[in-house]
């Protein structure tokens, strides 16, 4: 029960680093390819980083941003800023140069840290770049850069003497937007420990977290996911073996070599894995737990996963908003001779409530299917800048998903479609308003609609219905090329369809769902 007694310790992910240095002083906090960092290397680590900082006058709300693959530096930037009430902005590292230049402008950063692989990228974007005043490479050289070890080991590793509170915006992660521009979501300390807390005052140790635990991090920092995953293997003092980013055929080397006992992935993620060639000759005993989460898992793949892998599955449901997760089924769910279930998303975790709610806000009945709100003590401070996107999504206490479900006589939620019109391709959550800003402005597009259609292998993925001006041509190529640069691969259209005019309500907003309703037909919920 350690991870579940240590709980009750941490307010604050400076608390976290302290604490565990500490109290586990040699025990390994994370394992990257073959470097080893002990939990009191890591948090001495971060205070020098910190004071470094602090030197640079990076100042308490200050916007601190990363641009790299994982590796333990990511970490250690984490807590440095969480020790002096900056807040870490990571950049996902997909996003087209456009993209990455309007989040840092956007977020106000003042000091950007760059993995070597993004030296080009930032030194093409360098002059756009309105608040940054310094940047740091974390691996090699680059002209009028700092370096990144040189430049921190000088500081001394003494704690700074400021006190961090549970409600200061500890990060702020950039999504799409409905609008077509990223979203800032701010998140303070409490987010990564108040459900966690609940389960403690209930006597749960969720997952039979140990110090003994081997973690596999391959979700992306970048992604709450991630960042939240890696944050249970720390207040565990588990060992965590870290990737820098997915790559199957490693995934599957860690779990072997590190006798791996819990992992988080996404459905695309396990998907891929599953097809690697030698997946059937690893050795998957250690496992004890998978969780998944970030997009909707297809049976069959849930199925073909669980007798693989031949351990505890645990689905999460919840978002950036939520603070990462607020509905979980469980183990045993999984295993239930009552199938249905598991096309369930969960049940709430301890302190979270949940509503299906009406058009007018009314709460519906159990099997009524409505507007899905959730309201977690883990919720979100707001989105950075944006006070009526805020009040629109956060009211109340209540966290407004766009997502369209309904209840069981057990409390059980399931998912049934979206209110609001995501794409989810392969976890990463895209936004069609995005595509669409960018493919009206082709010479050849007089009106264009974007939507998430299903795909065996992704989830869903990206279609674009085109109506061309009279009198142009273009092929689908084309179209997709378009986009090509302006944003992250990830967002580029999967194919094209071509027709004379898009469905329309009287006031002219395109009809999304009744785009979408041929290519959703024979399925249970227009989800994948």
């Amino acid at each position: 029960m350690l991870g579940s007694k240590l709980m009750t310790e941490f307010d604050t992910l400076a608390d976290l680093s302290r604490i565990q240095a500490r109290k586990f002083p040699n025990a390994k906090a994370l394992i990257f390819r073959n470097e080893i960092i002990t939990y009191q290397k890591l948090d001495r680590n971060s205070d020098r980083l910190a004071n470094a900082l602090l030197a640079r006058g990076i100042k308490e709300r200050s916007r601190v941003a990363i641009l790299a693959k994982d590796s333990p530096k990511s970490y250690e930037i984490l807590f440095a800023c969480a020790k002096i009430k900056a807040v870490l902005v990571p950049i996902n590292w997909r996003l087209a140069a456009s993209e990455v230049s309007y989040i840092l402008n956007d977020a106000e950063v003042e000091l950007l840290f760059v993995g070597s692989e993004f030296h080009d990228l930032v030194k093409s974007i360098e002059s756009e770049l309105t608040n940054i005043k310094t940047l740091i490479t974390l691996e090699k050289t680059a002209e009028n850069w700092l370096n990144y070890s040189n430049w921190y080991e000088q500081y001394s590793d003494v704690s700074p003497a400021i006190v961090v509170e549970p409600n200061d915006v500890a990060v702020q992660l950039y999504t799409s937007g409905t609008t077509g521009r990223p979203k800032g979501f701010q998140l303070g300390h409490y987010s990564f420990f108040a459900v966690a807390k609940e389960w403690t005052r209930q006597g749960q140790n969720w997952l039979n977290w140990q110090q003994t635990d081997k973690s596999l991090l391959v979700v992306p920092f970048f992604h709450i996911g991630g960042l939240w995953w890696a944050i249970r293997g720390f207040v565990a003092a588990a060992e965590n073996i870290l990737l820098p980013a997915f790559n199957p055929i490693e995934v599957l080397e860690v779990i072997e070599k590190y006798r791996i006992t819990k992992a988080a992935m996404v459905p695309a993620m396990i998907q891929v894995v599953l097809c690697e060639p030698q997946c059937p000759e690893t050795d998957f005993s250690s496992l004890e737990y998978l969780l998944y989460g970030g997009s909707p898992i297809a049976e069959s793949l849930l199925k073909e996963a669980m007798k693989t892998f031949s351990c505890d599955f645990v689905q999460i449901y919840g978002m950036t908003e939520t603070g990462n997760c607020a509905v979980c089924l469980p183990a045993e769910a999984h295993t239930s001779s009552n199938t249905n279930l598991l096309k369930s998303a969960g049940k709430p975790f301890p302190g979270v409530s949940v509503a299906i709610v009406d058009g007018e806000g009314k709460e519906l009945p159990p099997s009524q299917i409505g507007e899905i709100w959730l309201k977690s003590p883990a919720n979100m401070i707001g989105y950075w800048k944006l006070p009526e996107a805020t009040a629109k999504t956060l009211r109340d206490g209540w966290i407004h998903t766009g997502d369209a479900g309904y209840c069981d006589n057990e409390d059980y939620i399931y998912i049934c479609d979206r209110l609001k019109d995501m794409i989810c391709y392969a976890g990463e959550n895209v936004y069609p308003a995005e595509i669409e800003n960018i493919l009206s402005e082709h010479p050849a597009i007089a009106e264009v609609g974007v939507i998430g259609v299903p795909d065996e292998d992704f989830g869903e993925s990206i279609k674009a219905i085109v109506v061309l001006k009279a009198g142009m041509e273009a092929k689908a190529l084309n179209i997709i090329n378009f986009v090509r640069g302006k944003l992250a691969d990830f967002k580029l259209p999967r194919s094209v369809e071509f027709v004379q005019s898009l469905p329309r309500t009287p006031s002219g907003k395109v009809q999304k769902g009744k785009l979408r309703e041929k290519y959703w037909q024979g399925y249970q919920r227009k989800v994948n």
